[in-house]
């Protein structure tokens, strides 16, 4: 079962970073506004936009979606 704790590692990935929401809604080809929706919880994020994150962060999927992983 995937946690909500991914909602917590995307918002932490990209501040890691030093971005902004509207920069990583423009590598998914989102509105900044949706991305928002995507950290809050309130929209599910889609697998291709999940695919894109992992590209941008060189992580993988399970990084992101499994907050037990370090």
């Amino acid at each position: 079962m995937v946690s909500s704790g991914y909602i917590k590692r995307l918002r932490d990935l990209r501040e890691d970073h030093d971005k902004t929401q509207q920069e990583i809604a423009e590598v998914l080809g989102t509105s900044q506004t949706m991305y928002a929706r995507y950290e809050r919880g309130a929209n599910e994020l889609p697998i291709h936009h999940l695919i894109k994150l992992c590209e941008y962060y060189g992580v993988s999927a399970d990084y992101i979606l499994f907050s037990d992983n370090k």
